[in-house]
């Protein structure tokens, strides 16, 4: 489970103090999909990056599991990212000069999953996202919709227990983004992780009932 509360944020700019996030308040169950809507500059991916222990809230705390992540030291906090989450960006962010298979082994080297259980692991990645015999090709060789399916893999390839997405769909187009979405929010129930996907993509937000609305760094009840 994965509870913040009253999480605030502030940045230092030209213009002032700006409001990231302001007292910012909801609780998740394990294995739920939630969408964070907002246009641009509405807090959306500070939020993410506070959950993911990317950037720590000024006030408030995340829990989860219990665990109050906010409350970590630097090197807890990079272990809690190795072992318990999974980034997809915008871009994929796969590392171009490894094979698909390679990307999916980072993760699983990082926790120690070697030997046949890694092999396996993999195999059972590219199986499940139609992606069978991809091992030796390279990320240049995907087209954006591969891409961003072995950006999941490899997200997931370590079984986290938080995902978090943030603008996944942005480069695919309508048919290829659609069937991501739907792929993350299964995927992530059969396996109890706790799926966040920050989007401002009108049409994905009639795939779920949970959307937390942001607007100015605040929730709201609809955009």
């Amino acid at each position: 489970m994965v509870s913040v509360q009253d999480v605030s944020k502030q940045y230092t700019s030209g213009r002032g103090r700006v409001t990231a996030l302001a007292e910012i308040s909801f609780s998740v169950q394990s294995g739920q999909g939630i969408i964070l809507a907002g246009k641009s500059g509405s807090g959306k991916t500070t939020l993410l990056n506070c959950i993911g222990t990317l950037e720590r809230p000024d006030s408030g705390s995340i829990l989860c599991n219990g665990r109050d992540i906010c409350a970590l030291s630097a090197r807890e906090r990079a272990l809690f990212r190795r072992q318990e989450v999974g980034f997809v960006f915008q871009a994929g962010n796969l590392l171009p000069w490894l094979t698909v298979a390679e990307n999916l082994q980072f993760p699983l080297e990082l926790n120690a999953i070697r030997g046949k259980m890694q092999r396996k692991r993999i195999e059972e990645l590219l199986t499940h996202f139609g992606l069978g015999g991809y091992e030796k090709a390279m990320p240049a060789e995907l087209s954006g919709g591969e891409s961003q399916r072995i950006a999941f893999a490899r997200a997931i390839a370590h079984s986290p227990s938080l995902l978090l997405a943030d603008e996944p769909t942005a480069s695919l187009d309508s048919a290829n983004g659609r069937q991501l979405i739907e792929l993350m929010f299964s995927l992530c129930r059969s396996q109890h992780t706790t799926l966040f996907i920050a989007t401002h993509d009108q049409e994905l937000l009639e795939m779920t009932d949970e959307i937390i609305y942001l607007k100015d760094g605040r929730m709201r009840q609809s955009l």
